[in-house]
């Protein structure tokens, strides 16, 4: 006998609407943070400046002028060539990360304007079986190498990465190589390369072109390194310093140049492309496009009367 069942429907039998997940905890003070007002502040804490994990495309929007990204090369897919099978068919997880993300690989890439300055930007996108580097995300740089070349335009990546995609063997460890020679062709060109690294960039994406920006700016607290510290305790047998491949520790020991919280990024590499295409484009003249050339006199002047940009950012 159903004693405590209604026999028809009341308030209470009513399925309960979906209420919207407008809350969201900050993992280093614990405050309770607002998302709507969390994403105006780009995904940092307001109360203690924790940097939450920012989309591929939130990086675009943070960096670029509105409306100025045009996408490229936006149609190349990796292959499951090796026929890999872990916990699950490397076909799968290629096929479910795209559903997810809406990108075909771990990096988009395209042009724009941040400023007055035309860019190329590659933006890695971790949410895409962890920012891992395979065939694809080294073509795709490679190719944005090949197009800021063609344009002599400056080159910007930013990298959210956990390492090369095993899931491609040595196919994902040659990106390595490539990208890094296409990087080559742009120093020998004086194109300026930036390379912006975020929580977390480690594995063969630090070992390649991650730490080969002519200046290279980190957020604050991110994990940086190649192997994870875990490991590396494990090799060595060795307790570590604490901090160790945090932005900061990383900062203190030179291996990185600039710390940028994410809400002075877009002026900081403004300022950073000032001081380049200005100081090459006096050596070289014909090292970068007219467009450029044409804004020369007007950013003279600029630098003339601000302060040394070394001691700003410092």
């Amino acid at each position: 006998m159903a004693w405590f069942k209604r026999a028809t429907q009341g308030l209470t039998s009513q399925k309960k609407k979906d209420m919207p997940d407008l809350w969201v905890k900050c993992q280093a003070c614990q405050e309770i943070l607002y998302k709507p007002d969390l994403e105006k502040n780009y995904s940092v804490c307001s109360k203690c400046g924790y940097h939450f994990r920012l989309p591929a495309r939130g990086y675009i929007d943070l960096l670029l002028n509105e409306g100025s990204f045009i996408e490229s090369n936006a149609n190349l897919a990796p292959v499951d060539i090796l026929k890999f099978k872990g916990a699950k068919r490397y076909a799968d997880q290629l096929k479910e990360a795209a559903r997810k993300t809406g990108v075909f690989d771990a990096i988009i890439t395209g042009s724009g304007k941040i400023a007055h300055h035309p860019v190329v930007l590659a933006v890695m996108d971790f949410s895409f079986i962890g920012g891992s580097m395979g065939s694809v995300v080294g073509e795709k740089i490679a190719l944005a190498c090949d197009e800021a070349l063609r344009n002599r335009t400056a080159l910007l990546i930013v990298s959210a990465s956990g390492g090369a995609r095993m899931m491609e063997g040595a196919l994902s460890l040659m990106q390595m190589a490539k990208t890094s020679a296409r990087l080559t062709r742009l120093a020998d060109a004086g194109l300026p390369f930036l390379s912006i690294l975020t929580h977390p960039t480690t594995g063969g994406v630090t070992a390649s072109y991650a730490m080969l920006g002519d200046v290279n700016i980190a957020e604050p607290g991110a994990l940086i390194g190649f192997a994870g510290p875990r490991v590396i305790k494990q090799t060595i047998g060795q307790d570590l310093p604490e901090g160790f491949q945090t932005t900061e520790f990383l900062l203190k020991h030179g291996f990185i140049d600039l710390v940028s919280p994410r809400g002075e990024m877009r002026a900081t590499i403004v300022k950073l492309l000032d001081v380049f295409i200005f100081a090459k484009s006096e050596r070289n003249p014909d090292a970068f496009n007219g467009a450029i050339r044409e804004e020369q006199v007007e950013l003279k002047n600029k630098m003339s009367a601000a302060p040394v940009v070394g001691s700003e950012l410092s």
